[in-house]
C-alpha cells in the first residue's frame, strides 16, 4: 500500500505542475515575459507543495509503524509474554510481526502470537487506511493553496532552488547520520562486550576460540577471546594479495598509459576489468580447487609442511581479483598527469622510463595512493576466498602454507543462525568490526597526510 501511496502522490505532483504552469501562464495572459520566473518554476513550485507534505507524513508513518505495532501487541499481551526477559520478548514480537505478513517465524503458532499478530495486521491496516486519507488530503490542499498564491511577482525559482538545496543538504545529513549511527551501534555492542571480557585480554590475548556453551558444566563453556591470532591472519592474507595486486597493477597501469598501442590498450584495458566482474565465489572455488591443490603438491615436492587450506592460495587469488582496482584506478591517475611535465621531461634529455619514473609516477602518487587503499580495504573486507581457500581456524602464524582465519570471516561465523545478543560469543563480532574500523581509520588519515604533502609539491 506505501508504494500504491507513493505512485497516487506522484501523479498528484504531476497534475499539479501542469495546472502550476498553465496558472502561471493564464495569470499574464500569455505574456510570460511579465513574470518574474519561468514558467516551468511555477509548476515546480506548486508539485512540491503538493508532494512534499505528503511525503514527510508517509516517512513519519514509515518510522512510527513498528513501534505503535509493538506498542498493541505489549498493551494486549498476557503475563506469559511481558514477564520473559528483553530478548524473548522482542523474539515475540519478531515472530508477530512475521506472521501477520505470512512469513516464516522461528516457534510454534500459539494463540497468544496469532492474537499478537492479528493486532499488529489491524494496527497496520488501519494505520495505512487512514494515512493514505491524510496524506491526499494534505497534498491536495498544498496543490489547490499553492497555486492560488501564484502571482507575477511570485518569486518561484528561488523558492524551487532551495527546497533543491534543502534535498542537497538532506541527502549529505542522511549520509552523515548513517555513518554515525553504525559508529555508535558498533561501540554501544563492543562495550556490552568489553563488560563481559577484558580489553587487554581481547587485544593482547594469544588465543582464539569464541565457542561458549549453554550451560556451565559444557565443555568450553568460557571461550578465549584473544584477537591477535584473527588479525594476524588479516594482515598475512592482505599483505600477499597486495604483494601480487599492487605490482602486476601498477606496471599494468603504465603499459597502457605510456607504452600501449591505442588497438593494444582497447584490448588489454577491458581483460582486466572483467577480472572485477567475476563473483567472488568463482574466486573461491579457484582458490579452493585450483590454486590450493597446486601449492600444496608444490610443498610436498619441496619437503614443507603445507596445509589443504592456507593463506597463501586464498592471498594469491585474492591478490588476482584485486589487479583491476590498482590498475584501473592507476591508469587514470596517470592519464591525468598534464602532458606538459612528460614533454619538458624529455626535453630535457630524460628518456621516457625516467621520465615516468622520476615526474610521472611522484606526479600521481596521490591517485596511486588512494587505488592502493582502495584495493587494500577490498582485501581487508574480502570474505568467500578465505572462507574457501584458508579455512577458519584461528592460527597465529606468519607462516603463509599453514590455514588462518580473517575478521570479516570471523564476523559472519559469530552472526550466522539465531544468536542471543547478551553473549561474549555473539557480542565479540561488534568488537572486531570496532577494531577494523579503527585500524581503517588510521590508515584512511595515513594516506590523506601523503596525498596532502606530494599534492602540495605538485599542484
Amino acid at each position: 500500500m506505501i508504494l500504491s501511496l507513493f505512485c497516487s502522490l506522484a501523479a498528484l505532483m504531476v497534475a499539479a505542475f501542469v495546472l502550476g504552469r498553465r496558472r502561471a501562464v493564464a495569470v499574464v495572459s500569455g505574456d510570460v515575459r511579465s513574470l518574474h520566473s519561468r514558467p516551468a518554476y511555477y509548476g515546480h513550485w506548486v508539485a512540491l507543495w503538493a508532494g512534499l507534505p505528503g511525503l514527510l507524513l508517509v516517512l513519519v508513518w514509515v518510522a512510527v509503524e513498528p513501534s505503535l505495532a509493538r506498542w498493541q501487541v505489549l498493551a494486549h499481551a498476557g503475563p506469559a509474554v511481558t514477564e520473559l526477559s528483553t530478548e524473548r520478548v522482542e523474539l515475540f514480537v519478531h515472530d508477530a510481526e512475521a506472521l501477520a505478513a505470512g512469513e516464516v517465524v522461528s516457534r510454534q503458532s500459539t494463540p497468544e502470537l496469532r492474537a499478537a499478530a492479528e493486532r499488529v495486521a489491524q494496527v497496520r491496516s488501519e494505520g495505512r487506511q487512514g494515512l493514505a486519507a491524510v496524506v491526499l488530503s494534505v497534498a491536495s490542499g498544498g496543490l489547490l493553496w499553492a497555486r492560488r498564491r501564484i502571482h507575477p511577482q511570485l518569486r518561484a525559482r528561488n523558492g524551487v532552488e532551495r527546497a533543491v538545496r534543502g534535498l542537497l543538504a538532506a541527502s549529505s545529513g542522511i549520509a552523515i547520520l548513517v555513518t554515525i549511527g553504525i559508529v555508535l551501534s558498533l561501540i554501544f555492542e563492543a562495550s556490552r562486550f568489553f563488560g563481559l571480557v577484558p580489553l587487554n585480554e581481547f587485544l593482547f590475548g594469544l588465543e582464539w576460540s569464541p565457542q561458549t556453551a549453554i550451560r556451565t558444566d559444557q565443555v568450553g563453556s568460557s571461550g578465549s577471546f584473544g584477537a591477535i591470532p584473527v588479525f594476524a591472519g588479516t594482515l598475512l592474507i592482505t599483505a600477499i594479495a597486495m604483494a601480487v595486486a599492487v605490482p602486476v597493477g601498477l606496471l599494468s597501469a603504465i603499459y597502457l598509459s605510456d607504452y600501449a598501442s591505442a588497438r593494444a590498450r582497447a584490448v588489454v584495458k577491458p581483460l582486466l576489468e572483467i577480472l572485477a566482474g567475476i563473483p567472488t565465489v568463482v574466486y573461491g572455488f579457484f582458490a579452493a580447487l585450483s590454486v590450493g591443490p597446486v601449492i600444496r603438491a608444490f610443498g610436498e615436492r619441496m619437503g614443507w609442511d603445507v596445509s589443504s587450506e592456507s593463506a597463501l592460495a586464498a592471498g594469491l587469488v585474492m591478490g588476482v581479483m584485486i589487479i583491476p582496482f590498482v590498475s584501473s584506478l592507476s591508469d587514470d591517475v596517470i592519464n591525468a598527469v598534464p602532458q606538459s611535465l612528460r614533454e619538458a621531461s624529455l626535453g630535457l634529455g630524460a628518456t621516457p622510463s625516467e621520465t615516468i619514473r622520476q615526474v610521472v609516477l611522484p606526479a600521481a602518487l596521490p591517485g596511486i595512493v588512494s587505488a592502493i587503499l582502495l584495493a587494500v580495504s577490498r582485501a581487508i573486507g574480502e570474505t568467500m576466498i578465505v572462507v574457501m581457500a584458508a579455512g577458519l581456524a584461528a592460527n597465529l602464524t606468519a607462516n603463509p602454507f599453514e590455514a588462518v582465519t580473517t575478521v570479516t570471516v570471523q564476523v559472519v561465523t559469530l552472526l550466522v543462525g539465531d544468536q542471543e545478543f547478551d553473549s561474549a560469543k555473539t557480542l565479540a563480532a561488534f568488537a572486531l568490526g570496532l577494531t577494523l574500523f579503527l585500524v581503517t581509520l588510521v590508515l584512511n588519515v595515513i594516506a590523506m597526510a601523503v596525498v596532502r604533502r606530494y599534492r602540495e609539491q605538485y599542484d
